[in-house]
């Protein structure tokens, strides 16, 4: 096989696939908060339709955004639809018999109301009798009060993968304000939207930016094989735990002869490890379950959908080569949009090994001092940059804080959506502009479902370990309308916390605290 091969910009494909099912799409795709702030804007992307390639962009990435920004409504088979373009996500909708499943309800209240709204403008106006969440992601439920709004949520099942709530909230606890802001990076959504600019983030266009949402569920699903009926429609589910993400789950459709794939198989390379921040994934269990799917699902399905970009007819061939790399070269579907093969290599080194390469040279690097100073530093890493090295010239340029320009270049030059976002956000707050990001739990819906134990994670991760370290110390705090203590032992500059019932943890004697 070809070791340079690649998809040929010819194959139209692609563009065909993307279109199967459509029925129509908003003339207009701006969506405004309350306040008359923009938090969604479709539009942007334009630019991307009738033009041909610039030197700033890649041609496959350039090629691609042309498909992942398209905004519609499409028949994905019979009683399935799906709204695309309306945030990073889709918003599934299933037709039962007296009403309509949602699957996924996008980021924000604001897409999912429109999203919804798109749908019933074509399809009628049935009211919502059932509400799934593939997986712990906020582009998958943050919508849910905008197609589920309080006086309707009576007697509305929500499904969702065993521990979803536990993972919804905790990953947002430790690294919160750090992984938002590399997220702001990584999709790019503060960029401006051109040729110059954000493309998309290969996996769709960016997220919306409105109000986050959440629903706890009322059914756990916790094993593969359990079934629900909703509204007359019969769901099977497959647990798949440790793939993208910690709690997921895929689902067959056996009366529509349908597999929703959440996302663990899209139409590109997926992360092993997110520029953003979390744990890293399993690969092995992510290929398992995959295969898992395959032997399940595979005679009994015509169609499978996922919740990004656009669903397969040929199950079998498009699960085989998201498991098998032997073809992935000349694939469409499996490019680097999202994801580099690379990044995902090294993230299954890091699971395994670690971050250390074995090498104890590496352990401590004084590359500026042993490199003449700043001035030299700056000098050679500007000969790579002519030479084409920009990489090289970049981790020079590290040290010496002189990036701007050389991160632009290679942001220009990435197949990848998400690398190029970060080259240029790079770039763009070298040059003076400053993003800024607040932390995820600021919306209320959140910060109502965090526990006692997910708040006193808070306070472990901010103390002062230096200045904590000759304390020693015992507080009890009891929630009395929950029925539970927590203890607090600050020791060795480590914040210990323990919850349980008033009744499990016995009282401290008054002098210790």
């Amino acid at each position: 096989m070809n070791p340079f091969a690649a998809p040929s910009l010819r194959d139209q494909t692609f563009f065909g696939n993307a279109d199967r099912g459509f029925i129509n799409s908003l003339k207009t795709c701006i969506i405004k908060a309350r306040d008359g702030g923009v938090i969604w804007d479709n539009d942007a992307y334009s630019f991307l339709y009738g033009a041909e390639c610039p030197e700033t962009a890649n041609p496959k990435l350039w090629r691609h955004a042309q498909v992942a920004c398209k905004q519609s409504l499409f028949e994905v088979t019979s009683r399935i639809y799906q709204i695309r373009g309306l945030d990073i996500s889709n918003m599934t909708v299933i037709e039962g018999d007296r009403g309509i499943i949602v699957v996924d309800p996008v980021t924000s209240g604001e897409c999912a109301e429109a999203a919804l709204g798109l749908y019933r403008h074509h399809r009628g106006n049935r009211k919502v009798t059932g509400l799934i969440y593939t997986h712990s992601h906020a582009d998958h439920f943050g919508g849910c009060q905008g197609v589920l709004p309080g006086e309707e949520l009576e007697g509305v099942p929500i499904l969702a993968p065993e521990k979803f709530l536990d993972h919804a909230i905790a990953e947002n606890i430790y690294a919160g304000n750090a992984m938002s802001r590399r997220a702001v990076y990584m999709y790019g959504d503060r960029l401006s939207k051109g040729p110059t600019g954000q493309l998309g983030a290969g996996i769709g266009a960016t997220m919306s930016t409105g109000t986050v949402t959440l629903l706890p569920p009322t059914i756990s699903i916790s094993r593969t094989g359990q079934e629900e009926t909703i509204n007359g429609v019969r769901v099977v589910f497959q647990m798949t735990p440790s793939t993208e993400a910690p709690a997921e789950m895929s689902f067959h459709l056996p009366q529509l002869r349908a597999l929703c794939i959440a996302e663990i198989a899209t139409h590109n390379l997926h992360n092993i490890s997110t520029l953003r921040g979390t744990a890293v994934r399993h690969a092995m269990s992510w290929s398992m379950y995959l295969d898992e799917g395959i032997v399940l699902f595979t005679d009994r399905s015509d169609v499978v959908f996922s919740q990004h970009l656009w669903p397969q007819r040929d199950l079998y061939a498009y699960l085989h080569d998201q498991t098998l790399p032997v073809v992935l070269r000349e694939a469409w579907h499996a490019q680097g949009f999202y994801e580099t093969v690379s990044h995902n290599v090294k993230a299954i080194y890091q699971r395994y090994m670690t971050w250390f390469d074995g090498n104890p040279a590496h352990f401590r690097k004084r590359c500026v001092s042993c490199m003449g100073g700043t001035d030299d530093m700056i000098r050679r890493a500007g000969s790579f940059a002519q030479e084409g090295d920009l990489r090289f010239a970049v981790t020079l340029l590290n040290h010496a804080r002189e990036l701007a320009s050389c991160l632009e270049k290679l942001g220009y030059g990435c197949e990848n959506g998400r690398w190029r976002n970060f080259y240029l956000s790079g770039a763009s707050e070298l040059r003076g502009r400053k993003f800024h990001t607040e932390l995820y739990t600021e919306s209320t819906a959140m910060t109502r479902a965090l526990t006692l134990g997910h708040l006193m994670a808070l306070l472990t991760v901010r103390i002062n370990g230096p200045r904590a370290q000759t304390e020693n110390f015992t507080i009890d705090i009891c929630v009395t309308d929950l029925g539970q203590r927590c203890r607090l032992i600050l020791s060795n500059g480590a914040l210990i916390r323990r919850v349980g019932g008033l009744d499990q943890l016995p009282q401290l004697p008054a002098h210790s605290c």
